[in-house]
């Protein structure tokens, strides 16, 4: 069961990156101006943040079987239109639905949580993360390879073929699962910022990994356009290639989840904080010619990567060890607060790099994780 939920976890969340590498062929086959391409990636990542406020919580309220299943039936519709969009306005929107229906890996997570029991429900949500994860890394390449193969309406379809059967799997094979809560839907969602302004394990955890993952997406943001410059000069292949090596700091999650198993939750905090520091110094100090420059990115491509998935599963670990009817309401903030780290780190990494070159790309990531370090510097040892 515990792999089942890891590959569905990764399946669903792939569906938010597969356009981030096809920007520029859907915005010619659609019709999209230039300067609003940005807005395929935009507003599927604002459709995630937005079903992590409302559409995660009710993972609190709803048989979550049927909330799961019926998030990835609007999924695959979505994902359909977006293959056969040849209108701007057409895919926008169906971008904006796949974001919010993907949220479903969000209820998964959870529910997972539940299932497991306390001694050992670090190693199941480092498990089910690592899915997850791997769904986040696997997702550019796969989708750069497809089209390079079959054209980037192919990916889409493969997608749209794959969750539908994936919703048919999960509705034979997942428990039901009737949440304790008997509130209703508004009481529910007015109940959340109450939780986030009572719940200092919550912001601190949040905080952590909004650093983390800004400064994930700032990287992923730019490495592509730095390895595709003259400096490098990738294909569109190599760049996929090279963003398969980082898939390797996945293998860190269930080791994480082990370790805060065992009470080291702090101390594997620091570890990842550091890493995320490391990912972006050493490249800034350290040069040499085009192979060793090169593998040093590969380096800190997988560094960062672990960083970040370790960060993560203690971060749900802490948070799904305090009350299981506010579960999915505590994943839905702590979530959205993570993705609102990486939009701003994708934005910041496109802008920064266009006006100050790689060198600022790399300065402007290492201050993210230095403010989660000094974040984690006023923890008390409790």
């Amino acid at each position: 069961m515990v792999w089942l939920m890891a590959a569905a976890t990764g399946l669903i969340v792939a569906n938010l990156y597969y356009a981030q590498p096809l920007v520029g062929p859907i915005s010619r086959a659609t019709g999209l101006d230039a300067g609003a391409a940005g807005l395929i990636v935009t507003l599927t990542q604002m459709g995630y943040c937005l079903g992590m406020l409302f559409i995660v919580p009710l993972g609190d309220l709803v048989e979550n079987r049927r909330l799961i299943v019926t998030a990835l039936a609007a999924t695959a519709c979505a994902l359909g239109a977006a293959a056969f969009a040849t209108h701007a306005a057409v895919f926008l929107a169906a971008a904006f639905c796949i974001g919010l229906g993907s949220v479903a890996a969000q209820i998964i997570v959870p529910f997972a949580a539940h299932l497991s029991l306390p001694e050992t429900r670090g190693r199941t949500v480092g498990n089910v993360v690592s899915g997850l994860l791997l769904g986040i890394m696997l997702a550019r390449p796969v989708s750069s390879l497809v089209t390079d193969a079959l054209g980037w309406h192919a990916i889409f379809v493969l997608s749209a073929f794959g969750t539908a059967a994936l919703a048919l799997v999960l509705n034979s094979r997942l428990p039901r699962r009737e949440p304790d809560h008997t509130s209703t839907y508004a009481a529910l969602l007015g109940s959340m910022w109450h939780l986030l302004k009572t719940t200092p394990i919550l912001r601190r955890r949040a905080g952590y990994q909004f650093c983390m993952f800004g400064a994930f997406s700032l990287f992923w943001t730019s490495v592509p356009l730095v390895l595709a410059s003259d400096t490098f000069g990738l294909s569109q292949t190599g760049i996929a290639l090279f963003a398969l090596a980082g898939v390797a700091g996945a293998i860190v999650s269930p080791i994480a989840g082990r370790r805060a198993d065992q009470g080291k939750s702090r101390s594997t905090t620091a570890i990842a904080l550091t890493a995320g520091l490391l990912s972006f110094a050493l490249p800034l100090l350290l040069h040499g010619g085009r192979t060793f420059d090169l593998c040093l990115l590969v380096a800190a491509s997988i560094v960062l990567d672990a960083g970040v998935s370790g960060s993560l599963v203690v971060g749900q670990r802490a948070i799904y060890s305090l009350s299981a009817d506010v579960r999915s309401r505590l994943n839905g903030l702590y979530m959205a607060i993570f993705f609102l780290g990486g939009a701003l780190g994708s934005m910041l990494g496109g802008w920064m790099y266009a006006h100050h070159g790689w060198q600022g790309v790399l300065l402007t990531g290492l201050a993210f994780p230095a403010l989660g370090l000094t974040l984690f510097a006023t923890e008390r040892r409790h």
